[in-house]
């Protein structure tokens, strides 16, 4: 018998189970002024998280925005931990560093590098990470996967945020370009050998993959 799915309110609920305070309600309404639309709170508290159990101590996020992730990823980390952040914007970031001021994070724990991510992400050192986020541009969501790859250290975490991109990838009449490049993401993910992956229904969906550690052939 399938459970049956949780309505509306439920889902709110959950959602916004762990409030979010001043510092990111301000990060939210930078967001809203240049037209970013930021991770949603079940999103991010479940980012702190992923970052909490894994200690993590460097972690990449594609797509800084206003700070809004980014505040909850470090809010997750390691006192020592370092976010390198990557977003083509630069006025974006900018903001983003009044975001991470006003939450009291010292600056040497955040790398902010304006540009693209499929340029920046192979400048990046391999087995490094903990945590490759990604919130960019959907299109690229299968190249990240495999830098993500790359970057991670077994055990490490890639997450995607708008997996389930505002109920258009479980439609299979949705054909525009993000929703295939989405959809076709979530199938590859689940394909591939070596990744532990759920899709989580908080905000507008969360993918998340654990690199497992694969002994080296001979």
């Amino acid at each position: 018998m399938a459970p049956t799915p949780i309505n509306a309110t439920s889902w709110t609920f959950a959602d916004t189970y762990v409030d979010e305070d001043d510092v990111l309600a301000a990060a939210r309404a930078r967001a809203e002024e240049v037209g970013v639309v930021p991770i949603g709170a079940g999103a991010g508290a479940t980012l702190r998280l992923l970052a909490a159990v894994l200690e993590a101590r460097a972690v990449v996020e594609i797509g800084t925005g206003t700070g809004v992730s980014g505040v909850w990823l470090l809010r997750g980390m390691r006192p020592d931990g370092v976010l390198t952040t990557v977003d083509v914007e630069a006025e974006h970031q900018r903001l983003a560093r009044e975001s991470f001021k006003e939450a009291g994070i010292a600056p040497q724990r955040v790398r902010t590098i304006a540009g693209s991510a499929l340029d920046v992400l192979p400048r990046l050192t391999d087995g490094h990470y903990d945590i490759v986020f990604a919130d960019g541009d959907k299109r690229e969501y299968g190249a990240y996967l495999a830098e993500a790859l790359r970057l991670l250290r077994p055990g490490g975490v890639v997450a995607f945020d708008n997996a389930l991109w505002h109920d258009r990838v479980a439609d299979p009449s949705q054909r525009d370009e993000e929703t295939v490049a989405i959809r076709d993401l979530v199938q590859q993910v689940a394909a591939t050998e070596g990744l532990v992956p759920a899709l989580l229904p908080v905000g507008d969906g969360l993918l998340v993959a654990k690199k497992e550690w694969v002994p080296e052939s001979d």
